[in-house]
This record gives C-alpha cells, structure tokens and sequence, in this order.
C-alpha cells in the first residue's frame, strides 16, 4: 500500500537528501553589490581597484550564503574604513557570459548621501584600492567601463523615479 502523503511528510530524511542533491546539481551564480554613494553636491563616490583597469563603483562579491546588502557593508567597511548606510534596491543586473566568466547577478542598492565630514573620512585599508574620489555623471560615464556605466546610469535613474529596475548587461528590458 502506497501513501497518498508527498515524500516530505513520510520520509523527512530523505526528503532532506533529495534537496541536498538538487543543491549540489544545479548552478550557481556569482553576486556581487555595489552601493550608490553620493556627497552633497550629487557627486558619485568611484573607486579605482588596483587588480583591473578601470574605476568602479565601491562594493564587491559576494561571500557564500552572504546576502547582497551584506555585501556591501563588509566591502565598504574593509577597503575604505566605512560604515555605510544600505538603502533600498535600485537595479539587479543580469549580466552575460563573457570572457572566462559565466553569467551573475550584480545588485546596486542607495548608499545615500554623505555629509562633508563622513565624505572626508575615507582610508584606503585593505590593498585592494589605489583610490577613491567622489565624481560628476560626466567623469564617471569617462572613468567607468561602458556596461558598467550603462547599470549605474540606471541605478540614477531608478533613484531619481523611486522605481528598482531590472536590467540586462544594464540595458533595460521593457
């Protein structure tokens, strides 16, 4: 006689193995956050990584099982001596395969804006940085690799509307 109870009511065990494998099976993705500070006059804090060519916006990967925000905060934190305010999600970006990389997942959350003081009281901590500065639109559409510029002009734009966009390789989808 068989049960008419799914297999997680008769059998937790093996219940638990069957997700177990599942988990081990299917991809996984990396997730990076990065947060959108801004000083009083609306300039955008950038930062210039010493391990790739080009500035970026302050933040990084993500840990295992770590949560984007998270991310944010510890990366800030580490690199630049920063507690930092993680406000609301402005842009998830799915961005493609590309180079020896798979697909991820880049998240940019409102790091709201700094006072004169707080915007003065970076350090460059942990190595990973040659340096920050904070810039107009203008110098970071200049400073910012072009698909990366194209996310954070979203991220402005998502700011500016109140409204978290999804975007892909920081082009739109609607």
């Amino acid at each position: 006689m068989t049960s008419d109870k799914p297999l997680y009511e008769r059998d937790p065990a093996a219940w638990a193995a069957y997700l177990a494998e599942g988990n081990a099976s299917q991809p996984r993705k990396r997730v990076a956050a990065d947060l959108l500070v801004r000083d009083e006059q609306g300039r955008f804090l950038l930062v210039d990584p010493k391990y790739k060519p080009d500035w970026d916006l302050p933040g990084g990967m993500s840990e295992a099982n770590e949560p984007p925000d998270e991310t944010v905060r510890r990366e800030l934190n580490e690199e630049l001596g920063l507690e930092v305010y993680v406000g609301g999600l402005l842009i998830v970006d799915w961005v493609s395969p590309h180079g020896p990389w798979d697909d991820s997942l880049m998240f940019i959350f409102d790091g709201g804006v700094l006072t004169a003081e707080q915007a003065q009281g970076f350090q460059l901590l942990d190595g990973e940085l040659r340096a920050y500065e904070f810039c107009t639109e203008e110098q970071a559409a200049e400073r910012l690799r072009p698909y990366v510029w194209r996310r954070t002009k979203q991220a402005i734009e998502a700011l500016a509307s109140g409204r978290p966009q999804y975007v892909r390789d920081g082009n739109p989808t609607d």
